[in-house]
């Protein structure tokens, strides 16, 4: 569970709280499937959900990678700070994009699920870009072990910002933001009561539940067997 955690402690904590080494893989294994593992058999799911009710409007507007009529639609709550999240993101994502994304087979869905104060401010952050959205994700993904576990994260935080175009005075409002922190929490809670998300990351391909990573094969053999 998520603790309460006021507008002014949002951004002090990135200095306040220790490093948080064990966060990084505290997504869960529980379910995962290796990352590394090749396999051209698609793993089974671990539910299913109704495709319209995931579909339908959060407290944010989704952030889309892909086209609106794309036959496979793929929806990851994800959390910042989580290293399979990172994996995936760094690993098997890009060429998912480029197999399946970039040729209108499939469409990507990125869900807000912090675990903790920092994924939230990279979440804050990445909102707050804009249309840089997912750019910016990728930033924190990719340096995510220059960020997440290390004692000052507001710091290294804003020298990533920067490079995005933040000043330190969009910086900190953008992290004080407090509709914004209660917006990306509504979509946790919503992820969680309504659709059983307990563990980052997890997947929704077409309504099929898979909680873990994917390794670049098993999602390929998902998505192939919808197309």
């Amino acid at each position: 569970m998520i603790r309460t955690i006021t507008r002014r402690n949002v951004l002090t904590s990135l200095v306040a709280l220790p490093a948080m080494t064990a966060l990084l893989s505290a997504c869960s294994d529980s379910g995962a499937q290796d990352a590394g593992k090749s396999s051209a058999a698609a793993p089974s799911p671990a539910g299913t959900v109704d495709m319209a009710k995931l579909l339908e409007a959060g407290a944010l507007p989704d952030q889309v990678l892909g086209e609106a009529d794309a036959p496979v639609t793929i929806v990851e709550y994800a959390s910042m700070t989580c290293g399979h999240c990172a994996s995936f993101h760094k690993n098997t994502l890009p060429t998912i994009k480029e197999k399946y994304i970039d040729t209108g087979k499939a469409r990507l869905i990125l869900r807000e699920f912090p675990f903790d104060p920092r994924a939230e401010a990279g979440f804050m952050l990445a909102r707050c870009a804009e249309d840089k959205y997912f750019a910016m994700t990728d930033v924190l993904f990719d340096q995510q072990q220059n960020w997440a576990p290390v004692e000052d994260a507001r710091t290294a935080l804003l020298q990533i910002a920067r490079l995005a175009g933040f000043s330190q005075e969009s910086f900190e409002a953008c992290l004080t933001n407090q509709k914004l922190l209660d917006d990306v929490r509504a979509v946790r809670t919503r992820g969680a009561n309504e659709f059983g998300v307990d563990a980052t990351p997890t997947f929704f391909i077409n309504g099929n539940k898979y909680a873990g990573a994917l390794s670049v094969d098993e999602m390929s053999a998902i998505i192939d067997s919808m197309l």
